[in-house]
């Protein structure tokens, strides 16, 4: 964009037999289901967990699109949590064994299998503070998640919101989307089990082979939390050779920094007498019951509400402290801890033979693990790694409010079917809340200047909105990139609202990965980009893009305009050679140059990369930045080429006000072989190119004449009018 129940596996030591639970009032109940063939079992598995007939997979454009009311799904909370934890926490004499939750629902043939590997440590704070879950490793802790994560999630009609910001979440649209995304095994380790550590390594490894020998050409992913996190690291270690993708919530490769190493001597001499008190000396280290309420409280609530339903949530899961005694012996108690010592240890050891792709997840107010700190350590080590940061999320990082973690793997494109990641065809489009959440942040732009979008029909007309641009792809939006990409976030949020068309931005690839830790903006500043759409610039990418029948927002001028230089506003530059006029044509897209204005009435640059060149300090760092910065071009020339990464400085503007225009779709269908020929397509090239520069002339010229150009006529107009009114403008 910018250029810049459960099916329950009892597998002991090999992955065998699943059975499929459900729960109803507190009861357990269980049903005998076949498993996917493996060493151990010759029998064939159903394709669907719940039904034996593969769902038919949906085909058509993309970029007609109802986004998926996710407010409308139950959400599971620490509630559900705590009544599923009864029956699972009663001690059976059996071993560490795999469940499939009931909530994931039915799976195509291609969902990649999703193991989730729980902790002895994790859930210390709710053993604590809920009685149910602690140190046993029951395997619910993606509860909250199993919906996203599993289930066949279709999108609903519904009555439109009175949001004018969220109605194309709701709107009536031609296409549903479904969303498969995991096959869910989870790991259940009895209370009372005392499977050694590297004993849960070979389980692990045994169900993973025996999963890769079935779908070799498929990703298993692995999430651990905690201990879990030393448990997949060690597996993934021992077979660099299976295509693992490992989630690690706060894991615990830190054990010997944390404070709980401490407890070992100390429940080793504790009297007897003194293990009733247990619950409330750990309770002063462990997380915040009140974060975990709120996960079940949905967002979308009044405040009287909310309250209400955070009052019941706390209620529930408060009065449990007394029975940890009960259900963890002190002597469970120290030799899980002696487990998860040597668990880190051992993990420790092998990090250097991990060569799978990594995505750490680490709470800044974990109190049991310094997990920000070792994620920074890990990243280090692990070359395939990334990380994501939540600063306000305690050790229970997956149980606690604001947590989702479909939202992050989709953020960090980390979700793939086939052995490399297809930024089309793997990409998942967002829900209505990823929606309202990823763009509240850039709200500011559309409140401060009040984005004034025309479109142009096929007879020419000048019209204002978007009703000029096609529904269906594929199209191809070629445009100006006013100065740090400033009209991006107007555009896609407008697009999406108007006329529930998802556009695809091609982006630079920084916005994906670096070449070295350094100087440039964390990935994750990029997260929203990627939940909309955004793909790296590649003819692959493009053609792929366009095989699908999306909307494509290019610009050829990329990062040099972006960055441009002093005086350099609307000024395009734009390859010498056309570099999509012949793609289009192949596919007949509809081509649509827009022209946009405003950059100049917003800020101004007073220091630019001439400046900053001239200066050896600035000289020197903004070399050192480019080192990880992906060049893109080298093989042209002229200043399309000169895209050094650099931030001008700026001189902010009294806020004046966007202006857009979309000019009149230019057909290629039915010209492919015609635009075969260089000259022919350079002609077209340059046509577009016009139009664009016609498009910019245009506003600059109206903008004179448009009596809310400036933001305090604008604000007197909403104060009289409405906030939610729209702002007239000059006339078309």
């Amino acid at each position: 964009m910018a250029a810049t129940g459960a099916a329950l596996v009892t597998v002991g030591l090999s992955p065998v037999p699943r059975r499929k639970f459900s729960f109803a009032a507190g009861t357990f109940k269980a049903t005998p289901i076949s498993a996917r063939p493996s060493a151990m079992s010759t029998e064939k598995a159903p394709l669907s967990l719940e039904e034996n007939v593969e769902p038919e997979k949906k085909s058509g454009p993309e970029t007609i699109l109802k986004l998926l009311d996710d407010s409308e799904i139950e959400r599971l909370s620490v509630k559900d949590f705590l009544e599923r934890s009864k029956d699972l926490i009663r001690s059976d004499g059996g071993p560490p064994r795999w469940f499939s939750p009931l909530e994931c629902g039915s799976r195509l043939k291609d969902s990649p299998l999703l193991l989730y590997l729980p902790d002895s440590i994790v859930y210390l704070s709710i053993y604590v503070l809920l009685s149910y879950a602690g140190l046993d490793g029951i395997g619910l802790g993606l509860l909250l998640h199993h919906q996203r994560l599993g289930k066949s999630v279709t999108s609903t009609a519904a009555h439109p919101p009175q949001s004018i910001w969220l109605r194309t979440c709701l709107e009536w649209l031609a296409l549903q989307i479904d969303l498969w995304i995991f096959d869910i095994w989870c790991l259940h380790i009895p209370v009372m089990d005392r499977t050694p550590f590297r004993d849960l390594v070979q389980l692990v490894e045994k169900t993973i082979k025996s999963e890769n020998s079935h779908s070799p050409n498929r990703p298993i992913y692995l999430v651990g939390e905690s201990l879990g996190g030393c448990l997949a690291l060690a597996v993934a270690a021992l077979n660099p050779d299976i295509d693992l993708m490992l989630i690690l919530a706060n894991p615990a490769t830190s054990f010997s920094k944390s404070q709980l190493q401490h407890l070992i001597p100390l429940l080793e001499v504790m009297p007897e007498q003194f293990h009733d008190s247990l619950p409330y000396i750990l309770s002063l280290v462990t997380g915040d019951p009140l974060r975990m309420a709120m996960a079940s409280v949905h967002k979308g609530l009044p405040l009287p509400q909310k309250v209400g339903e955070l009052s019941q949530s706390l209620v529930a899961l408060l009065p449990c402290l007394s029975v940890v005694a009960d259900i963890l012996p002190r002597e469970s108690l120290v030799w899980k801890l002696q487990m998860l010592r040597s668990a880190s240890s051992y993990t420790n050891s092998r990090l250097h033979a991990v060569k799978a792709q990594t995505l750490i997840l680490a709470s800044g107010k974990d109190q049991l693990l310094p997990s920000q700190e070792e994620a920074e350590r890990l990243c280090l080590v692990l070359s395939k790694s990334q990380i994501r940061n939540f600063k306000d999320a305690g050790h229970t990082l997956l149980l606690e409010y604001g947590v989702d973690l479909v939202t992050v793997i989709k953020a960090a494109s980390f979700y793939r079917r086939a052995k490399h990641l297809d930024y089309v065809s793997d990409y998942m489009p967002p829900t209505a809340s990823e929606f309202k959440e990823g763009f509240e942040s850039y709200r500011w732009i559309d409140m401060a200047t009040s984005p004034v979008m025309l479109s142009t029909l096929e007879n020419g007309k000048i019209v204002r909105g978007l009703s000029g641009i096609p529904c269906e792809g594929p199209v191809v939006l070629v445009g100006y990139h006013m100065l740090l990409g400033w009209e991006l976030s107007p555009i896609v949020s407008q697009f999406l609202v108007e006329r529930n068309i998802l556009v695809r931005g091609i982006a630079h690839p920084s916005m994906f990965w670096k070449l070295s830790e350094g100087m440039l903006p964390d990935i994750s500043t990029y997260d929203t980009y990627r939940i909309m759409g955004a793909v790296p610039v590649s003819a692959t990418n493009f053609y792929k893009l366009l095989s699908t029948k999306s909307h494509v927002l290019l610009y050829p001028g990329g990062a040099r305009e972006a960055l441009h230089r002093k005086g350099e506003e609307y000024k395009l530059f734009w390859p010498e050679q056309s570099e999509f006029v012949r793609m289009a044509a192949r596919f007949g897209a509809k081509i649509i140059p827009f022209g946009v204005v405003g950059e100049d009435d917003v800020s101004e640059v007073f220091f630019d990369y001439d400046d900053l060149m001239k200066i050896p300090y600035f000289k020197g760092k903004i070399e050192e930045l480019n080192k990880e910065f992906v060049q893109l071009r080298t093989d042209v020339n002229g200043e399309v080429a000169n895209q050094d990464f650099h931030l001008p400085g700026v001189i902010p503007k009294f806020p004046g006000r966007f202006y857009f225009l979309f000019g009149k779709p230019i057909e290629t269908e039915g010209r492919k072989q015609e635009l075969r020929d260089r000259k022919k397509a350079h002609e077209l090239y340059l046509h577009v190119k016009s139009e664009v520069e016609r498009n910019i002339a245009y506003l600059k010229e109206k903008r004179e004449k448009d009596p809310y150009r400036n933001l305090l006529p604008r604000l007197f107009y909403k104060a009289t009018q409405g906030f939610t009114s729209e702002i007239p403008t000059f006339e078309l």
